[in-house]
């Protein structure tokens, strides 16, 4: 009777050590690796496509859906994949109020086939971080600081494109992705001096391309950074990222930084170039970017409804953008047809072209 005793008390204490090593593997689980302290800024609904892993010439694309500007987001994608024989894959981001209407527009069009996932991006976020203005109010839309937290919402590749929704792609997105990346630096922009061509048009219509248009120099904070206010300046709309080296320098928490002092002191608004979104980007990438070819960014497109470019130099620019309040599918806008031909219509019926009444 005591040997039986003795073996249930063997028994009853290796089951013991079992359940609790189990339990210490599952609370002690090594998490995942990242610069952000803060809480991860997206949810991922469990109804999207498998998220592909680093493959070998899979090129990622992010751009963000707006509930008001799907169809310009799908008008960006098809002007992607129509334009290269790479193999793509689009993380398209967007709020919980647009995941139905994005999906519903990709599976019921002419792009059911692109390999995607959508994210959802959380607002609560940037609680905290942007300070509420009235002046451009769109300019604070939550999808606007996505490219801030694109490590965390891209975290399977080792480079990323990021693209703006008011863009149109005209070239073999592979030659932008395959941009050789300066030793120490986290992305490619394209210097807002970079366009000989284009710099008559911008002196014409008032266009900023210098960080004086951007930080509020009479600012103490600004001035002690040490930033020529006569230096080009760079437009976010569209980069290439080293995710890497990304984490690496903390980039993340390097722009939260920004955007917390700013909510502070107020030392940008959106009533300056680029609201309160590109700031940041300037600051923190601040002499340390390497430059994009120039014709992979023509922009300013949208910046004024009376102004054109030539012709024959829209023809050969590999991206062109439509930064600015008039886009193309708005009126009034300049260069529509550019844009129109990689359009495609709402099978929802939601997103609608304004145009003229004739």
């Amino acid at each position: 009777m005591a040997l039986l005793r003795r073996i249930n008390w063997i028994l009853l204490t290796l089951l013991t050590l079992i359940v609790c090593t189990i339990l210490y593997k599952r609370v002690h689980r090594p998490q995942q690796r990242s610069s952000h302290t803060g809480p991860v800024p997206a949810t991922v609904p469990r109804d999207v496509r498998d998220e592909v892993s680093e493959v070998e010439g899979v090129i990622p694309v992010a751009i963000c859906a707006a509930q008001e500007r799907v169809g310009a987001t799908m008008a960006t994608i098809n002007s992607v994949r129509r334009n290269t024989d790479a193999s793509l894959f689009f993380y398209i981001i967007t709020l919980q109020d647009a995941v139905q209407h994005v999906k519903d527009y990709i599976e019921n069009s002419a792009l059911k086939d692109i390999k995607y996932k959508i994210v959802e991006f959380n607002p609560m976020t940037l609680k905290g971080k942007v300070r509420p203005d009235s002046t451009r109010p769109e300019l604070l839309h939550p999808l606007n600081f996505v490219r801030f937290y694109l490590p965390l919402l891209v975290n399977r590749h080792k480079r990323v494109i990021y693209l703006d929704d008011d863009v149109i792609v005209q070239g073999d997105i592979q030659d932008l992705y395959q941009t050789r990346l300066e030793p120490g630096h986290a992305a490619a922009f394209a210097s807002d001096c970079e366009l000989p061509s284009t710099h008559e048009m911008v002196r014409s219509i008032g266009m900023q391309t210098t960080y004086m248009g951007f930080l509020d120099y009479r600012k103490q904070e600004v001035r002690d950074l040490g930033i020529n206010p006569n230096d080009c300046s760079f437009n976010p709309g569209v980069f290439v990222a080293d995710v890497e080296e990304w984490r690496r320098q903390k980039i993340t928490k390097q722009l939260e930084k920004w955007m917390q002092q700013n909510f502070r002191d107020n030392l940008y608004s959106s009533a300056m170039a680029g609201g309160v979104a590109t700031p940041p980007m300037l600051i923190v990438f601040y002499r340390k970017y390497t430059a994009l070819q120039p014709l992979w960014h023509v922009r300013h497109l949208g910046w004024s409804p009376n102004t054109h470019y030539p012709e024959k130099f829209l023809e050969e620019a590999h991206l062109l953008h439509w930064n600015g309040r008039f886009k193309p599918w708005d009126y009034p806008s300049v260069h529509r047809e550019l844009w129109q031909k990689w359009y495609i219509p709402d099978p929802t019926g939601k997103f609608l072209l304004v145009r003229p009444n004739r």
